[in-house]
């Protein structure tokens, strides 16, 4: 089954410890496209600028992205500029230039309206809200969000979040919105507005989801080397849906298994900067970095005289 996702393109300056790009192909609904074609095919709804890289929308068609519903309008692409220090977590934003991405109104292709997977990249919650309502049989409806709709839009944003079924939040974006430091705490709290489950995203250390009774962690892949890790939640998003996508069903074993490929898909993105490693992943190197996921987090039952 084919995946929507709408969301930002755009261009990135970023600095980190071990190299720096200047304006390399980003947004969110870019590293979700690229991830969740891997599994699946996608259909993508953003703007660029007139001033957009042809190479770059090469790049997503040799993907095999639906790009019907990219619009290009006169003006230029919506940048961001960031600077990772060693704490890799934390991305300090040096510029934001939204551009022609301030107008931005998502319209849905008549073909992409039946979609039965759909993915709200972080954008203002009231454009998310809208295209909810054009995708109303979707059979899995996921959003993402940042900080800055907590603070500005509190309101539009518990509105996305009780009309969806998975929600995705930092650590830092759980304790902020639920105003409280206990991430189960908090995640019970999103759960009773009416999503189905929360992910709580960990950066480097992986993720977890709470679910009614079900709660079930995931770590981050270990990796010897990391060079730029922008577009790592929005990779993770793309591999958990697109793995969901693919095999079409929504049950809690899918469920568990789609994150551990959103974990193995994210730490290709971190090996190299913008979707330079992303774009070359195999299938049989996403096998075997999930079979080695399975191998460093099994462990076996404790023998009855242990509690003794």
């Amino acid at each position: 089954m084919s995946v929507l996702v709408v969301g930002s393109v755009a261009l990135d300056t970023v600095q980190t410890p071990f190299g720096s790009v200047v304006e390399a192909l980003g947004g969110s609904a870019t590293y979700f496209s690229i991830a969740a074609s891997l599994f699946t095919k996608v259909s993508l709804v953003a703007v660029v600028g007139s001033d957009f890289p042809s190479e770059h929308i090469g790049l997503l068609e040799r993907a095999d992205v639906d790009l019907k519903g990219l619009q290009i309008r006169e003006g230029k692409t919506f940048r961001w500029a960031g600077r990772y220090d060693f704490d890799l977590n934390t991305a300090h934003t040096l510029d934001t230039q939204l551009n022609v991405f301030a107008t931005f109104h998502p319209s849905l292709p008549e073909s992409y309206r039946d979609a039965q997977f759909v993915f709200l990249a972080n954008i203002d919650p009231d454009l998310q809200f809208e295209v909810l309502q054009q995708v109303a049989g979707a059979k899995l409806k996921v959003m993402d969000t940042m900080n800055f709709w907590i603070e500005g839009k509190r309101e539009s944003l518990t509105r996305t979040i009780s009309a969806v079924d998975i929600v995705l939040m930092n650590e830092a974006e759980v304790r902020q919105y639920t105003d409280t430091y206990n991430l189960v705490a908090g995640a019970r709290k999103i759960l009773g507005l009416g999503p189905k489950a929360v992910v709580v995203k960990q950066g480097e250390y992986g993720c977890v989801m709470f679910s009614g009774s079900e709660y079930f962690v995931a770590p981050a892949y270990p990796l010897d080397q990391v060079k730029d890790p922008t577009g790592a939640g929005d990779s993770f998003a793309g591999g958990f849906i697109g793995y969901l996508a693919r095999v079409g069903e929504v049950t809690p074993v899918a469920i568990k298994r789609a994150i551990v490929h959103g974990c193995v898909v994210a730490s290709f993105t971190v090996e190299d900067f913008s979707v330079e490693r992303l774009r070359c992943v195999s299938q049989a190197e996403i096998a075997c970095r999930y079979r080695e996921f399975q191998e460093f987090t099994s462990f076996d039952e404790m023998p009855s005289r242990s509690y003794s």
